[in-house]
C-alpha cells in the first residue's frame, strides 16, 4: 500500500488531490457536537496543502436517499475543517456539477475545497457496478491524484472508497495508515493477555467479531443491551431488557466454545434496572436501582452495568497486556446510567496495556464523559470497520488501496 508519504515525496505541487475522508459527524441541526472525525483528517490535508496540492476533500454525512438533503449537509464540517487548518476552506453546493467543477477549478495550489455529501448521489452507494462506476468516473474527472483517508468508510464498497481509487493514482492517508498498524498488533503482534470489551445494544453486530476473537483473546467481558442476550442464554430473566432471542443458540454455542478454548467469559454480576428508559433529551432524574444480574425483575429493564461489575471489569482489565474496546455499558448519554462505561474508560486510562477504543459510540463516550484522548493508545474513527479487520474481512476500501 503506498503511503502519502511517497507520493509527497514524488511531488503532488500543483495537482489536484482528491482526499477520501470521513467527515461522518455527529449534529445537532448544524451544530457539530463531535469533531474527532473533522480533526482525525486534518493531518493529511495540512501536509498536501502545505506541499502545494490543491486539496479536494469529500466525504458521506448520514444516510440520505441518494438526493439533496439540507439536514446532511457538508456545509458545517467544511467550515469546521476552515478553522483546524486556519484557512478558507471553499464549499462546493454538489458532488459532481457545476458547483463542484468551478469550485475546484477555482483552486490556487495550497488552496483545500470541500464538495459536498457523496451520498447526495445514488450513484455512491448502488449496489449496480456501472452506475457506481459511473459516479466514481465523473468524481475523477475532478482530481489527477486519490488519497485514501476515510477509515470510517474503508468497508463499504462505494464509489468514492472502491471504484475511484481504481481510476487515479493512489495512496493511503496518515489516518488510514496509523489505524492499520493499530488493527495489526491487535491481529499479529498481541501482547498478553488480550482483554477485549464488547458493548453496545445488538449482539448480532458483535457475533462475527466474539467468533473470531474467541481464538485470540484471553478475556471477553460482556456489556450493554447485548449482555441481557448472554444472561438469557445462560437461564436467567432479564425483564424487558433488551433481548435478540433468536441468537440465544448462538450465544450459547459461543459460551460453549471459550470454555473449550479456555477463554474467561465475563458476563455481568449486577445491573441498574428501571420499568422506564430514561429521557436523553432532559436528562430527568432516572432512580434506578441495583439488582443482581441473575435477578432482574419481570417489570424491569437493565440499563447499566453495576457496581460490583465495574468493579469486576476493572481487576479483568488490570493485568492486562492488550486491550480493545467497542461498544458502552449502557445508555450512557445519561447520567444516571453513565457510571459503567465511565468505569471502563477509567480502566483502560489506568491499565499499562496497549489500549484502543474501537470507535463508534465508544469513542463519543470517551469525549463525551470528559477523558483525555492521550490517555488511551488509540481511539479509531471507525467503529464497523475496525470490527469487520478483526473478523477477518478484506475490507473493500483498504483493498483498494493495494497495489
Amino acid at each position: 500500500m503506498k503511503t502519502i508519504d511517497e507520493l509527497l515525496h514524488e511531488g503532488v505541487e500543483g495537482k489536484r488531490v482528491f482526499v477520501r475522508a470521513d467527515l461522518n459527524v455527529p449534529l445537532d441541526g448544524t451544530t457539530i457536537t463531535d469533531d474527532g472525525r473533522i480533526r482525525a483528517v486534518v493531518p493529511t490535508v495540512e501536509a498536501l496543502a502545505g506541499a502545494g496540492a490543491r486539496v479536494v476533500v469529500a466525504s458521506h454525512l448520514g444516510r440520505p436517499k441518494g438526493a439533496p438533503d439540507p439536514a446532511f449537509s457538508l456545509a458545517p464540517a467544511a467550515a469546521r475543517l476552515g478553522e483546524l487548518l486556519g484557512a478558507e476552506v471553499a464549499f462546493a453546493t454538489d458532488t459532481v456539477g457545476d458547483s463542484a467543477r468551478e469550485t475546484v477549478a477555482g483552486l490556487a495550489d495550497g488552496q483545500v475545497a470541500v464538495i459536498e455529501n457523496l451520498r447526495f448521489n445514488a450513484g455512491e452507494t448502488s449496489k449496480d457496478d456501472a452506475e457506481r462506476g459511473a459516479f466514481a468516473d465523473q468524481l475523477a474527472a475532478l482530481a489527477d491524484l486519490y488519497v485514501g483517508d476515510g477509515f470510517g468508510a474503508v468497508h463499504r464498497k462505494h464509489a468514492s472508497v472502491f471504484d475511484l481509487p481504481a481510476r487515479l493514482p493512489h495512496a493511503a492517508g496518515y489516518l488510514i495508515a496509523t489505524e492499520v498498524g493499530v488493527l495489526k498488533k491487535l491481529t499479529e503482534d498481541v501482547q498478553r493477555p488480550y482483554a477485549v470489551v464488547l458493548g453496545g445494544a445488538k449482539v448480532s453486530d458483535k457475533l462475527g467479531v466474539i467468533k473470531h476473537l474467541l481464538e485470540k483473546a484471553d478475556r471477553i467481558l460482556i456489556g450493554g443491551g447485548m449482555a441481557y442476550t448472554f444472561l438469557k442464554a445462560q437461564g436467567h430473566e432479564v425483564g424487558i431488557s433488551l433481548l435478540q432471542e433468536d441468537q440465544i443458540p448462538a450465544v450459547q454455542g459461543y459460551l460453549e466454545r471459550a470454555k473449550e478454548r479456555g477463554v474467561e467469559f465475563v458476563l455481568p454480576v449486577d445491573v441498574l434496572v428501571s420499568s422506564e428508559f430514561p429521557d436523553l433529551k432532559t436528562k430527568a432524574p432516572a432512580n434506578p436501582t441495583t439488582v443482581a444480574a441473575d435477578a432482574i425483575p419481570a417489570d424491569q429493564e437493565g440499563l447499566d452495568i453495576g457496581p460490583e461489575t465495574r468493579k469486576l471489569y476493572a481487576s479483568k482489565l488490570a493485568d492486562a497486556g492488550t486491550v480493545f474496546w467497542n461498544g458502552p455499558m449502557g445508555v450512557f448519554e445519561h447520567p444516571d446510567y453513565a457510571e459503567g462505561t465511565k468505569a471502563v474508560a477509567q480502566a483502560l486510562v489506568d491499565s499499562p496495556a496497549f489500549t484502543v477504543v474501537g470507535g463508534g459510540d465508544s469513542a463519543a463516550a470517551v469525549r463525551t464523559l470528559g477523558f483525555d484522548e492521550k490517555a488511551f493508545g488509540h481511539i479509531s474513527t471507525g467503529g464497523g470497520a475496525s470490527l469487520e479487520y478483526l473478523e477477518g474481512k478484506t475490507l473493500p476500501g483498504l483493498a483498494a488501496l493495494e497495489d
